[in-house]
């Protein structure tokens, strides 16, 4: 009896533990799609889960993440849908994986129909889409200046449609803004490695010695090699590989050549997360996870780890939160007609775009749409001696050269990062110079709060960037999803480090951010105008009524003196006789009538005025 009562007791504080926490899940199950030849990025998806559930740290790992993953052989529509399914079957909260040019279309309807989110490393998606949470940085913008930085005017473009048109499209822009001859080839069909060798043979013979190339790292690898065997891996050919990896390629063959050869790196090698990682990494069973023997830890599988890292800490923020995820009805048919989506996928959604901290690639932050920012990415150089740092990108400062670090001698942070400084457009406070277009980043704002910054900035030491509010709004918290819009929201989420502006102190906002000491006190008061004496005219007198209300008094004046008229002339009562007088003409017998028009008018100013009159109507009507 008292076993069976210690048990309720139990149970009973299990579910009221449940209820305190919304009814979070204590095993949080996710969705693992990969395709052929990404072992490592596998192994590192299930080495990221391992140590979040080996965390000792209990406020870390609150909750273990369960992993359903399914091994694709081929990527065309009819297996993806078949593992999507089979992944949204099994209640999965969230699914990772890769996609290729056939698979992405699939993947992200799927998404959007169903409202459960996507956390893919693979190329970032065209457009704008939802539920799709995209760790790859997009490198359109870091090309462009990387093309204005050597002053490319001719080149050759050869680019894999599998990776979409997003590149090709902001490339051939370019090349039309800035008159560039560029040669663009497809060689996302090419199977045969001969044909890599009939291009480079037919530019040869155009004198091109100016390559970018835009493929996935397998295909990449394979055009160098046939660069090197046509022998042009010679000093006067350069070549700028449009990829994340540059330390993944093989370009043993192209160090002491003399040729250029300029790539990018997300992951920093010389970082400390970095190192702890590679070590732990190097001791795994190679049996266990396959491909933890390579001296380099590929950018995907480092961009896998990260997403594991970001799955994580979005559940935790809605643990937190006690926003109840649990599913307590069958999950459905995910090629119902219509779809149903799952009610509590945007709140998933929300979390993971909120997202904020530092992983293997750097600085992990995600806008809107998902899609990643404020990251850096490396630029690198191969010389006589290897691969060599010669600079980084960000989207806020652009490209920034070693040169220019040493002439600037800056001191900052690993992440070399800008700080984002958000504010919004308010006269006088922050405006637009009246040619802010021959001006760029903050010379084309003005206003005591530019002024402010850069003065705060100056007298720190810092580098900051100004970027005004997309929205338009100081700050204000939805009372319905409980999220900040505006500067506070920049704030909040991420997206900004300080705010400089006109914005009121507030105790709902001192409870989410710190504000410094006000710059400017304001009181209510209320102004008019002071009026000004007239000196009195001819006509002042009309004065106290408008020129309306004249017009009304005359025409009624008038009309009733003219219905007076009328009715003087219509009434009998009106017309009497008098006795003859002296003079008067005998034979004219009509009798008089007093009311004629000026008698009107003369009888109406007399009521008017409320004076008397010498007449006065003498019938009932008058």
């Amino acid at each position: 009896m008292g076993r069976k009562v210690v048990q309720s007791v139990f149970l009973a504080l299990n579910m009221l533990l449940r209820v305190a926490l919304g009814a979070f899940p204590s095993n949080v199950q996710i969705g693992g799609l990969f395709a052929r030849s990404t072992d490592q990025e596998n192994s590192a998806f299930r080495f990221g889960i391992y140590l979040h559930n080996t965390n000792p740290n209990i406020s870390e790992a609150p909750f273990a993440l369960t992993p359903h993953v399914d091994n694709l052989e081929s990527s065309n529509s009819f297996s993806v849908t078949n593992a999507f399914c089979s992944q949204y079957s099994k209640g999965v909260y969230a699914i990772f994986g890769f996609y290729d040019k056939r698979s992405v279309n699939t993947l992200t309807s799927f998404c959007g129909a169903l409202h459960t989110s996507f956390i893919t490393p693979s190329f970032p998606t065209e457009g704008e889409v939802q539920f799709v949470i995209q760790l790859r940085p997009p490198l359109h913008g870091a090309l462009l200046s990387l093309l204005t930085h050597y002053k490319w005017e001719r080149f050759v473009y050869l680019y894999d449609t599998d990776r979409g048109y997003s590149i090709l499209q902001v490339i051939m822009e370019a090349a039309v803004q800035n008159n560039w001859q560029v040669t663009a080839k497809s060689v996302g069909s090419i199977t045969d490695l001969m044909e890599y060798r009939r291009i480079f043979e037919e530019m040869d013979k155009r004198q091109e010695r100016r390559y970018l190339i835009d493929c996935e790292l397998n295909r990449l690898n394979a055009i160098m090699d046939q660069a090197v065997n046509v022998g042009k891996n010679i000093r006067g050919y350069h070549y700028m590989l449009a990829t994340l990896g540059f330390s993944d390629l093989v370009l043993d063959k192209f160090i002491e050549t003399g040729v250029n050869v300029t790539g990018f790196q997300l992951v920093n090698y010389e970082d400390p997360m970095v190192q702890k990682f590679m070590q732990r990494w190097t001791k795994l069973d190679q049996r266990e996870y396959p491909g933890t023997a390579a001296t380099n830890l590929k950018f995907t599988a480092a961009l896998t780890y990260d997403g594991i890292f970001v799955i994580a800490d979005a559940f935790r923020y809605l643990r937190k939160q006690r926003i109840d995820i649990s599913r307590r009805v069958t999950t459905g048919d995910c090629l119902a007609n219509p779809a149903v989506p799952w009610s509590q996928g945007i709140d998933i959604e929300r979390a993971l775009k909120q997202v904020r901290g530092r992983g293997l690639t750097g600085n992990l932050q995600f806008d809107n749409y998902g899609r990643r920012s404020n990251y850096t990415i490396d630029v690198y150089e191969l010389r006589p001696t290897g691969p060599r740092k010669i600079g980084y990108w960000n989207e806020y400062e652009r490209l920034v050269t070693i040169a220019e670090i040493q002439q600037v001698n800056e001191s900052t942070s690993a992440e070399n990062r800008t700080i984002v400084v958000t504010t919004i457009m308010e006269s006088p406070y922050v405006m637009l110079k009246k040619n802010h277009e021959q001006f760029g980043a903050n010379d084309r704002y003005e206003g005591y709060c530019v002024d402010l910054a850069y003065e705060i900035a100056k007298h720190v030491g810092i580098k900051y960037k100004l970027s005004v509010v997309p929205d338009g709004k100081y700050g204000a918290r939805d009372p319905e999803t409980k999220i900040w819009n505006g500067m506070v929201g920049e704030l909040v989420y991420g997206r900004a480090d300080i705010a400089v502006a006109p914005l009121t102190i507030t105790l709902v906002r001192e409870e989410v951010i710190d504000f410094s000491k006000p710059f400017m006190s304001l009181g209510i008061s209320i102004m008019i105008k002071k009026p000004q004496k007239s000196k009195p005219g001819v006509f002042s007198f009309l004065d106290p009524l408008a020129y309306e209300i004249w017009m009304c008094i005359v025409f009624a004046y008038i009309g009733v003196s003219v219905v007076l008229f009328l009715v003087s002339r219509f009434s009998p009562y009106e017309w009497h006789m008098e006795d003859n007088e002296e003079g008067r003409d005998p034979q004219n017998t009509e009798p008089p009538n007093e009311f004629g028009i000026f008698n009107s008018l003369w009888f109406s100013l007399g009521a008017f005025m409320q004076q008397g009159c010498d007449i006065s109507p003498r019938s009932l009507s008058g």
